[in-house]
């Protein structure tokens, strides 16, 4: 229909909510629901003939003081924590994972199928995983390489080549004796868990699983590392042991602090006169180097050998592996 002059354009408000309704719907973590735009003119005087409204300010003052009917996901009832982070605390899958299920609906709670991200629910609720779920993460794996030096352990860096670009058919351990059958698959999603740095070598895990990810670099990991380190002590490349102050070394123990936080405390002692074995609890970034150059000592060379009971042993650098089934951290 043909437009007069004067007539009012639609409301943008209304265009707004209809976009979002058929185009993008809103996701439920979105705590701010999509409000009507304010209408062409309202910002002109009121006409003396035709009374007009409250003035925007007033109307805007209104709104904002009617209260909002809260969403249901949204309804922060107490002792009550998003669906995600409980099936996470509860090690059922990574945060990650638990947000795609709920979008799946592969997640029932009490029986009742969940599938609006944010839901809140209590901890004592019971939570069961649909069998669809379980199948895609029984395919999820986890990948053992020897990084050699001169690569990153995960997104490309100035040119340098990330660790995964080894994980190829053709560079697989021939001992390997998982039996896992190689797919291209297997590289969506697969992250480094636990880095090592670009001068370093040795042990890298590379995982899809979000449990094993949670274990082994999650904040409340107990899984220990063990790092052989060759050392300089000043002038002393050789029998570097000799020379060391003993008290510096019970320092690389316990007392030292990074980034103005105290160290947990660590296992260090001498393997041969110019090795030293680490075992760490936690994996600040460039730690050992770090804590090496506070007691003078220089990091020449720096393998990571275990991470919790998985060894490097024999694989050979620049190949991989895949984690048996009978294998954990």
């Amino acid at each position: 229909m043909k437009r007069e002059f004067g007539d009012r354009p639609a409301r943008t408000g209304d265009r707004t909510e209809r976009t979002e309704r058929n185009d993008r719907p809103a996701r439920s973590f979105d705590k701010t629901l999509p409000t009507a735009g304010r209408r062409f003119g309202d910002d002109r005087p009121a006409r003396a003939d035709k009374p007009r409204g409250p003035a925007p300010a007033a109307r805007a003052e209104h709104n904002d003081a009617a209260p909002r009917t809260p969403r249901r996901d949204y309804e922060d009832a107490p002792g009550t924590l998003r669906l995600s982070k409980l099936m996470s605390e509860l090690g059922l899958c990574s945060r990650r994972e638990a947000d795609e299920w709920i979008e799946k609906g592969w997640v029932l709670v009490d029986g009742e199928r969940i599938d609006t991200l944010g839901t809140k629910v209590r901890p004592d609720q019971r939570i069961e995983i649909d069998p669809a779920a379980e199948a895609a993460q029984a395919s999820q794996v986890t990948v053992l390489i020897h990084k050699p030096v001169g690569l990153v352990s995960g997104q490309a860096e100035d040119g340098y080549q990330p660790a995964i670009t080894l994980v190829t058919p053709e560079n697989r351990w021939a001992d390997d004796q998982s039996e896992i059958r190689f797919s291209v698959s297997h590289l969506r999603q697969l992250a480094p868990a636990g880095r090592l740095d670009i001068d370093s070598t040795g042990l890298l895990v590379l995982t899809q699983d979000g449990r094993v990810a949670k274990q082994l670099i999650g904040g409340h990991s107990e899984i220990d590392k063990e790092y052989l380190v060759r050392v300089a002590y000043g002038e002393h490349a050789v029998d570097v042991e000799s020379h060391f102050p003993p008290e510096s070394l019970e320092l690389l123990c316990h007392g030292l602090s990074l980034d103005e936080q105290p160290l947990k405390p660590a296992q260090v002692n001498w393997q041969n006169g110019e090795q030293l074995r680490f075992v760490l609890r936690e994996g600040k970034k460039r730690q050992i180097r770090r804590m090496c150059e506070l007691v003078g000592l220089e990091v020449i060379g720096l393998k990571r050998v275990r991470m919790g009971r998985v060894v490097l042993g024999a694989l050979p650098p620049g190949q991989w592996r895949y984690l048996a089934a009978d294998e954990s951290f």
